[in-house]
């Protein structure tokens, strides 16, 4: 496996190692070790898996408490990836990084926790999986506002509105979302 930096230092891409032949391919998705050795930490307790069509925008999620870091990767499609730094003690507070995920390059991407995550659906559907360190607690889950110009996040969508649940649709701007220390 080989980690590839982001523009923030500690989001960051794994290209892992691909075995491939006439047959298909094998490659190990998880390996503690290597991915320590990377730099995730944390013990996974959590494992999802979403399916969205095209133009769905699933996002800015994070929770404020039991905050949880995410190994993120698509396994059928592609998306836009994006994080989003929302410690007010880091350098990067309030800066994104974005970078496509799909089946066919196989990357996935470490998120640690104090960060808030989306993407949007850049194929005909997309299958979504990741690992998180802590379990998902609605009654702290925050939702930062997708399209807030403080943030400028440059969504790839074509000229056209992305599909968003009511949830997204209603989620805060950055100035007015709750951050971490």
């Amino acid at each position: 496996m080989r980690r590839i930096d982001t523009d923030l230092p500690d989001v960051f891409l794994i290209e892992p190692k691909v075995f491939g032949d006439a047959r298909g391919f094998f490659m190990e998705s998880y390996n503690r070790r290597a991915m320590a050795e990377l730099g995730v930490d944390g013990e996974f307790v959590q494992d999802n898996h979403s399916r969205s069509a095209r133009g769905v925008l699933r996002g800015l999620h994070y929770q404020i408490r039991q905050p949880q870091g995410k190994l993120v990767r698509v396994v059928a499609g592609a998306v836009y990836d994006v994080a989003v730094d929302m410690r007010k003690s880091s350098p990067t507070f309030g800066r994104w990084a974005g970078f496509e995920l799909s089946a066919e390059n196989k990357l996935m991407a470490w998120i640690p926790p104090g960060f808030a995550h989306g993407f949007l659906v850049l194929s005909d559907y997309a299958e979504f999986l990741y690992k998180t360190t802590d379990y998902y607690a609605p009654e702290h889950e925050r939702s930062l506002l997708w399209n807030d110009p403080a943030l400028g996040i440059a969504w790839p969508l074509g000229g056209t509105a992305p599909l968003l649940s009511a949830k997204d649709g209603a989620a805060l701007p950055f100035a007015q979302a709750e951050s971490f220390p």
